[in-house]
């Protein structure tokens, strides 16, 4: 007789499944404001075992960092095959759109948010945002061909679209909202 048996998840697994569901705790509350137990509930794993997979809570919100980066990565990897042309503008715009797309998800976009503000206070998480952004900035760079100016005035709109989602401007019509948001698409 055969019997089934409950194959147990990988520590890899384990691991991914924890960022995954720490997205979702750090955006609800920031980095200051969620703890490990918190996380590790919401994970439906012990807070003994997150401190197995992190070895504390600076390494699990660095880690969720770098995730974050990894998804607003793959984002920009589709827009760029997606550009109708290699003219480093066009490129750039159909990354930003699939940034847009993205930032769509509430949670990404608060834990980059939390991410910037624990970065001011944080050693461990300032260098998990620098590394993020050097290895983006370095991707737009090289994926658009794009010239400093154009590669700066990108990621200068994508710090906009931050403003304009977070505090929902485009359900307010007003002249400053219209001016924040013009040729901005957001989804």
């Amino acid at each position: 007789m055969k019997t089934d048996r409950r194959q147990l998840s990988t520590a890899e697994e384990r691991r991914e499944t924890v960022l995954r569901t720490a997205i979702g705790a750090f955006a609800a509350r920031g980095y200051f404001g969620t703890t490990t137990t918190e996380v590790a509930k919401a994970a439906g794993i012990s807070q003994a075992y997150v401190y197995r997979l992190f070895p504390n809570k600076e390494a699990l919100f660095a880690a969720v960092v770098a995730h974050c980066f990894t998804r607003v990565r793959s984002a920009m990897e589709r827009g760029a095959a997606a550009a109708t042309s290699s003219e480093p503008q066009v490129v750039l715009d159909s990354m930003g759109d699939a940034y847009a797309r993205l930032i769509s998800d509430n949670d990404l976009l608060l834990v980059q948010l939390h991410a910037q503000a624990a970065a001011v206070s944080e050693p461990v998480i300032q260098e998990a945002v620098r590394a993020g952004y050097a290895r983006m900035v370095e991707y737009v760079r090289g994926a658009s061909g794009g010239s400093e100016e154009q590669v700066q005035r990108f990621f200068a709109t994508g710090m906009l679209c931050h403003l304009i989602v977070s505090l929902d401007v485009t359900s307010v019509d007003a002249p400053w909202t219209r001016t924040l948001g013009a040729g901005i698409a957001h989804y």
